[in-house]
């Protein structure tokens, strides 16, 4: 597998019973306190195996770091905390590499294993399916609102407890079940990655928008006029293929293109194992998971005869 349709990672198959799993992430220091910071970014790097229904085995470090501005404590304290998440999802710290860059950026290579008949791609998902998503979206606009001290100290700490778990309880409880589709909500916001499984799967997505679980106060942050420097870039990318119902008002319509770091599983599952799902989920601590959409034909949701994403 590579990356034809936007999977999440590379899989190579060694013989009938294993394949790994491979793929790379960093990114830039979305708090000050480098522990925290290595947290997200290793729980950010290895979510890609998750989505891809693979176990994690072996971590290298990705690092840039301005060793004329910044004391090697800072560098201890990135490398602990990205150290803890590895350990907490049964992988090893490898080794890596280390450069000197003017901005601190710091992630991971990570190597994990699947077998080659149990892989989960973002194309499959069937007519009917249910969509679930196991996390709350809007971490990129907190992030940013945060820079202005606009966001309440508890709305922050949530935030940053989701993008620091693991969804390592989410793949194991979806491993159970069968998945049919599958992809983690990052970058491209959730619109732009379900749009990539729409195509992948050559039907279309239609997602009630009053299901999204929302982080504390990030559609709050929309309606003052914070946004984030992705936000215009994800929404030209999809263009007029994601579309929204009248009653979603032009503000909270961003909440879908906000950029998220370690974001949620999202996956697609026959409808009736869809609650069963949800409540295992909810019992395992992933309690912000619940069905947000379904699957649909073309013909159902639009005109144009093409995979498309709607809200509704």
């Amino acid at each position: 597998m590579g990356f034809e349709n936007s999977d999440d990672a590379g899989v190579y198959q060694l013989n009938e019973d294993t394949a790994i799993v491979v793929t790379a992430d960093f990114i830039t220091p979305p708090v000050d306190d480098g522990e925290i910071f290595g947290e997200i970014a290793a729980a950010n790097a290895i979510s890609d195996v998750y989505a891809m229904g693979g176990v994690p085995i072996t971590c290298l470090n990705l690092v840039c770091f301005p060793s004329d501005k910044l004391p090697v404590a800072v560098l201890d304290g990135i490398i602990r905390g990205a150290l803890r998440k590895i350990s907490e999802a049964g992988a090893v710290m490898a080794g890596g590499h280390t450069v000197d860059d003017p901005e601190p950026k710091f992630g991971l290579a990570v190597t994990g294993l699947v077998h080659p008949d149990k892989i989960w791609r973002n194309g499959g998902a069937q007519e009917g399916d249910v969509l679930i998503l196991t996390k709350a979206i809007g971490s990129g606009v907190l992030l940013n609102a945060n820079l202005k001290n606009l966001v309440s100290e508890n709305a922050m700490t949530h935030c940053l407890d989701s993008l620091r778990m693991l969804n390592a309880a989410a793949a194991e409880v979806l491993k159970n079940f069968q998945v049919h589709a599958a992809t983690d909500i990052t970058g491209f916001g959730l619109a732009g990655h379900a749009l990539e499984m729409a195509k992948a799967s050559g039907y279309s997505l239609e997602i009630n928008f009053s299901r999204l679980p929302l982080m504390d106060e990030a559609q709050l942050m929309y309606k003052k006029g914070i946004t984030t420097g992705s936000n215009q870039s994800n929404r030209e990318a999809v263009g007029e293929q994601v579309c929204f119902g009248s009653g979603i008002d032009l503000r909270s319509r961003e909440l879908v293109f906000d950029p998220q770091t370690s974001g949620g599983l999202m996956v697609a599952v026959g409808a009736d194992k869809a609650d069963e799902i949800i409540q295992r989920l909810h019992s395992a601590g992933v309690s912000e998971a619940r069905s947000i959409g379904r699957v649909l034909s073309v013909s159902q949701t639009s005109e144009i005869a093409s995979p498309i994403v709607r809200f509704t």
